[in-house]
């Protein structure tokens, strides 16, 4: 799923990350070395011959190498973690058109609801490398490096340092366990609460005239209050696990220094013990949010379960990668299907060639869509011959590139809209090009521009659809009214050059405009 742009850059914000935590370390542990040194100097006459210049100077390179990696950490982690969306967000389409409710359905984007929870479910997978990984990385070499240099300076300290850490561990254990089961309960109580609110508000008006609105509207929003109750809860049991790690920098410094005193350590020798004191102070702060590192894994592991179950008869469906080209695709006697998989109208003979592009044609209604999808392997599980054998439905919808009319536009880049993140600029520019709607992306700011449902007109929505259908590498493309909302001379000319494009493929357009010159009509009743 991830991209080597995004593993580079996560590489850079773990680099970054380790540079800021190495830094924070450093500048603790060097300013108290430096205080020291300057008192004791102070004291004698070695302060005529003491170099502030060079401690002073560290001080500083410190103070802004930990700030400039802090920086460089937040810009490469949160771009990684939106790159990993975009590659999330093109595989879930491939999902959604080969789960069972979208065929059944008959709706490109199927339930609403279910789409929001996946795209949430999606950046808590993502970006829990930011709040939960990266953050724990840091924290272990710390910890290791840490104690590593306790137990060549002041071995007693280990004692109270590793009670600590022991009980610290047990209370993150306690907090992971009722943690995964309340998250569980907001999840469910969130999601039970929008399905019934959304129930009832379709149906506002007659429980009102029946006095029934109360009492239903107080049950859907009850579920949302349990769910803020779970959730502080568990916000509750994180407060007890971030107080008592806010103790370990604390505790470490004074045992550290403790541990030195007793051992005889006086003036100078106090200064190395100073230095690693502090800088078990600078790595508690990095300790103080280990709560939420816990709670970012807890959401993950849900997220995943629920895109694992969402997207598993996509998986099941899944056919060879390869995909090969088909000359002939037909049947002799095809039974239209409506969108709920029921019979409609007579059988059809259907003969769909290579090179000579299919016209559906008919009435409003009369079910030129449907058999779009019946063709695609959306509505029914009829088997269709090619000239290599029967094709099911569930190897046609690996096949099929299915172009609604309606464009669905996420809210993101132009170029994660164009869903095809493998190819080239010039390849996605020519495409744009040749829908006319190059000049329109460059004012928007180019590929990296972002958009919205709202923020293009349908002529320019569809336009992106027929970019989408340029740039495909399926042998069996299903354009549905693909000149709709463009006008009576630009329509026909994108169309003709689209067809061109698609010459080597098997192409089936359902459509009320005249059809291109070498087309075949198939007229629905």
């Amino acid at each position: 799923m991830r991209t080597e742009k995004a593993r580079k850059l996560w590489r850079y914000a773990g680099g970054f990350a380790l540079t800021a935590l190495l830094c924070a370390v450093m500048l603790g542990g060097l300013s108290a070395w430096f205080l020291g040194s300057v008192a004791l100097a102070g004291l004698s006459a070695a302060a005529l011959t003491f170099n502030f210049h060079m401690p002073g100077a560290l001080v500083r390179l410190f103070a802004l190498g930990r700030t400039a990696a802090r920086y460089g950490e937040r810009l490469t982690g949160h771009q990684a973690a939106l790159t990993d969306q975009t590659d999330r967000r093109i595989a879930l389409f491939d999902a959604m058109a080969a789960a069972p409710a979208v065929r059944g359905a008959g709706w490109q984007l199927a339930d609403q609801a279910r789409l929001a929870d996946y795209l949430d479910d999606v950046e808590d997978l993502d970006f829990a490398r930011l709040r939960a990984d990266l953050p724990a990385m840091l924290l272990a070499a710390g910890l290791v490096g840490s104690l590593i240099a306790t137990a060549f300076v002041a071995p007693p300290a280990l004692i109270p340092i590793m009670a600590l850490l022991a009980v610290l561990g047990a209370g993150l254990r306690r907090l992971a366990r009722r943690g995964e089961a309340l998250w569980r309960q907001v999840r469910e109580g969130r999601r039970e609460g929008a399905r019934e609110l959304g129930a009832i508000l379709g149906a506002v008006v007659p429980l009102q005239a029946e006095r029934a609105w109360p009492v239903h509207c107080a049950a859907a929003l009850h579920r949302f209050s349990q769910a803020e109750d779970d959730l502080l809860a568990l916000r509750r049991a994180q407060a007890w696990s971030d107080a008592l790690a806010s103790l370990l920098g604390p505790l470490a410094a004074v045992s550290v220094m403790a541990a030195a005193w007793i051992a005889g350590a006086r003036t100078e020798a106090l200064l190395i013990p100073v230095f690693l004191a502090f800088s078990w102070l600078a790595l508690g702060e990095s300790a103080q949010g280990i709560s939420r590192m816990v709670a970012a894994a807890l959401r993950r592991r849900a997220a995943a379960g629920e895109i694992a179950r969402w997207t598993q008869s996509a998986s099941a469906a899944a056919v060879p990668a390869a995909v090969q080209p088909i000359a002939a695709l037909g049947a002799a006697s095809l039974q239209r299907r409506a969108p709920d998989a029921r019979p409609l109208a007579q059988p059809l003979a259907l003969a769909l060639k290579a090179g000579s592009p299919t016209i559906l044609a008919g009435a409003s209604g009369v079910g030129k869509t449907s058999l779009l999808k019946q063709i695609a392997g959306w509505i029914g599980e009829d088997v269709l011959e090619s000239e290599g054998g029967p094709l099911t439905a569930v190897e046609r919808r690996a096949l099929a590139m299915f172009c609604p009319h309606d464009a669905a536009i996420l809210a993101d880049s132009i170029r994660a809209n164009l869903f095809a993140p493998d190819l080239p600029d010039d390849e996605l520019w020519q495409a744009l090009d040749a829908v006319e709607l190059s000049e329109r992306v460059r004012q928007a700011g180019g590929l990296e521009g972002w958009i919205t449902q709202d923020a293009v007109s349908l002529g320019e929505a569809q336009r992106l659809n027929l970019v989408r259908a340029w740039l495909t590498t399926k042998p069996l493309v299903l354009l549905d009214e693909p000149t709709e909302h463009l006008d009576a001379e630009q329509g026909p000319r994108i169309l003709a050059r689209l067809l061109t494009r698609l010459r080597d493929r098997i192409v089936v357009i359902s459509s009320h405009a005249a059809a291109p010159g070498e087309a075949r009509i198939v007229r629905l009743d």
